[in-house]
């Protein structure tokens, strides 16, 4: 049963970002959207469904390239890009929510020391062996719960993204928002990424520019299985 908060959180939503009442899906739970039905003009990158990411192959859950969010996770990202919009910047999304099939995906994937193949583009300063213990992978993750998004923001002008000093997914110190030998454009650049997402109700992570989670998230202890497809 729904708490009264969390009905007077939806029909907020609902009133201020009317979609979020019909963008999600047969298969999908109630309370998920995928994104490219409230957020259409966002530029989408779902790097895990493809070989361009940090283990180099498609990564189990991942049947289409699209992206999923709860509900109110989708509908205050819808925020971001309403502030970014008049100033010619857009967002551009890697990952949403993100199945625990994925993450043991990771976790089978970091326990294979010999398969470093995307080492000089990922991880080129961080040894394999040491993933677990520095916490770049986990058994579990908070994408797992819905309401966590990792992006970037674009020149809607030329598609190019902001120079955040590193990309996506990047393991190590420079990924750090805070920083202090980034130079000082990219250091702009993820304070601006920093405060429209923390303007719109997101909380970032202090060890990756591009992640954020709903503050108020609605599943803050469930971690879901359901494919993307």
């Amino acid at each position: 049963m729904l708490s009264v908060k969390k009905v007077v959180m939806f029909v907020i939503l609902i009133t201020l970002f009317p979609a979020a009442a019909v963008c999600g899906g047969s298969d999908l739970p109630d309370e998920f959207c995928y994104l490219d039905q409230m957020i259409p003009d966002a530029v989408y990158d779902v790097r895990y469904f493809g070989r361009n990411n940090f283990v180099g192959e498609r990564i189990d859950g991942y049947h289409v390239p699209r992206v999923i969010l709860t509900r109110e996770a989708a509908a205050a990202l819808a925020g971001v890009q309403q502030d970014l919009v008049p100033f010619g910047l857009g967002v551009k999304i890697f990952d949403g929510y993100r199945p625990q099939d994925a993450v043991l995906h990771f976790v089978r994937w970091a326990e294979n020391l010999g398969d470093t193949r995307m080492k000089q583009q990922y991880y080129p300063d961080v040894q394999k062996k040491n993933l677990f213990r520095d916490g770049y992978i986990a058994a579990k993750s908070g994408h797992s719960r819905g309401s966590t998004v990792d992006l970037t923001i674009i020149d809607l002008k030329t598609g190019q993204e902001l120079d955040m000093g590193t990309g996506f997914d990047f393991f190590g110190p420079k990924s750090w928002p805070d920083n202090k030998e980034m130079g000082i454009q990219v250091r702009a650049n993820r304070a601006l990424l920093r405060e429209v997402m923390v303007r719109n109700g997101f909380k970032p992570l202090k060890e990756e520019w591009w992640h954020f989670t709903l503050e108020f998230e609605p599943f803050a202890e469930t971690y879901f299985n359901f494919p993307i497809k």
